[in-house]
């Protein structure tokens, strides 16, 4: 067959996949090394036509995957690749930009400053800022790490007891001490009090465990009079600030020096896209600035490698561009209300029924709770539920406790899919 019957082929085969989804196991029916035991243990001496992968992915790899497009996925953070954002990924795989400077790739460079400044806009962010493209928020988290170490001329990193653990992972790479400081009655940070040591204060937005949100005002005072770099982790929770009545959890981002906010969970854009924004964009460049002579052009100015540690980019902005063209800021908002919705309908559920009951404050679209019991018959029913194929959740530990997390995020999630999962878990 030809390129293009294959291609068709293929997309079809990814319709297919779409349309039947609901009907698949969430969580992977397999056991660790089955999908091992079926691939040949070396490649292939021959060529295969392409039909034989599309043929494989039904027979082998659709029966291991965890399905996170399916709409009744709500562990971690629910993430949805679009349609839009998945043809973004074929076209962008076809034209292969190596953006590793402006001459290398216009279009990659100038789509990219284009379109993370659009999402600056719709989230309500300062003018000015400068905005890139990351794989992931882990990336970009370390970058400002490096950045801050480098303007600092400090070693120390501070953050949270519930912080993302690529706080952690980042310093330890890097070298770095690491405080972690502890949380208040509502899960936030308490504000540091001797800062004078430190390179770098990371407040989070939607923290992982229980989506809470750190007094980003006053940590981020106490850290500048301090001459600490501010770096704010609002990888999940910061797509909600495309709605006004959620920009309450905003208080004070804007005194930040850097901050991250991830579209492949909540807007809608496939693995990985991760957005990385500085309000100092000179000393933020210095950090990472080395242009050896083979890459040397007139339009030094325009590579964003300089900008993080990445040489090579590949051309994630054109998925984010087909996104936001294609829902527009309208459909967008209205599929973070119906999710924020929908969690705001689950723990009323929970509230109602004196056998369960909410382990934190409802955040965002993140529900977390427990059954009236022990830490063992909650850690039991979360696992009967998963190895039903119904549903997947996920949980997290508060004061020693065993607590399950419902994070709704994909874009296929109904009410019918959350009642559903009601119904298993008291099943």
């Amino acid at each position: 067959m030809t390129f293009r019957e294959d291609g068709h082929a293929a997309v079809d085969w990814a319709a297919d996949y779409l349309d039947r989804i609901s009907g698949l196991p969430v969580l992977a029916q397999v056991a660790p090394g089955d999908l091992t035991a079926k691939l040949p243990a070396c490649a292939p001496e021959r060529a295969e036509p392409f039909a034989n992968v599309l043929d494989d992915l039904d027979e082998l790899i659709v029966p291991a995957l965890t399905n996170w497009q399916h709409p009744r996925f709500f562990a971690y953070f629910a993430v949805t690749a679009s349609e839009p954002g998945i043809l973004a990924e074929l076209l962008a795989a076809t034209m292969q930009q190596v953006a590793l400077n402006w001459r290398a790739s216009p279009a990659s460079t100038e789509l990219e400053l284009r379109v993370v400044d659009w999402v600056r806009q719709l989230l309500g962010l300062p003018d000015g800022w400068h905005g890139h493209i990351e794989d992931t928020a882990s990336t970009g988290t370390m970058a400002a790490l490096i950045a801050a170490r480098h303007v600092t001329g400090r070693n120390v990193v501070v953050c949270s007891e519930h912080a993302h653990s690529s706080v952690e992972k980042a310093a330890r790479m890097l070298g770095m001490e690491l405080r972690k400081q502890p949380a208040d009655g509502e899960l936030r940070m308490r504000v540091p009090d001797d800062l004078d040591d430190v390179a770098v204060v990371v407040p989070t937005v939607g923290t992982t465990s229980f989506a809470s949100v750190d007094p980003v005002r006053a940590i981020a005072e106490r850290a500048h009079a301090a001459g600490a770099w501010v770096h704010v982790d609002a990888a999940y929770a910061g797509s909600s600030w495309i709605l006004e009545e959620e920009r309450w959890s905003q208080d004070g981002v804007e005194l930040a020096d850097s901050l991250v906010v991830n579209p492949h969970k909540w807007l809608l854009v496939p693995v990985d896209c991760s957005l990385l924004w500085t309000s100092r964009p000179d000393e933020f460049r210095e950090a990472f600035s080395l242009i050896p002579e083979y890459l040397r052009t007139p339009e030094d100015a325009y590579a964003l490698s300089e900008y993080g540690p990445a040489l090579g980019r590949r051309f994630r902005s054109l998925k984010l561009w087909a996104v936001l063209r294609c829902y527009g800021a309208e459909g967008l908002r209205a599929l973070h209300r119906e999710h924020i919705r929908l969690a705001r309908v689950f723990a009323d559920w929970v509230e109602a029924d004196p056998e369960w009951e909410l382990a934190a404050p409802l955040r965002f679209s993140l529900v977390c709770f427990r059954r009236d019991g022990s830490d063992e018959e909650n850690e039991a029913i979360l696992e009967r539920a998963n190895r039903s194929g119904e549903i997947f959740l996920s949980h997290t530990r508060l004061d020693g406790r065993f607590v399950l997390r419902l994070a709704i995020g994909n874009a296929r999630t109904t009410e019918a899919d959350v009642r559903r999962a009601w119904e298993v878990l008291n099943r």
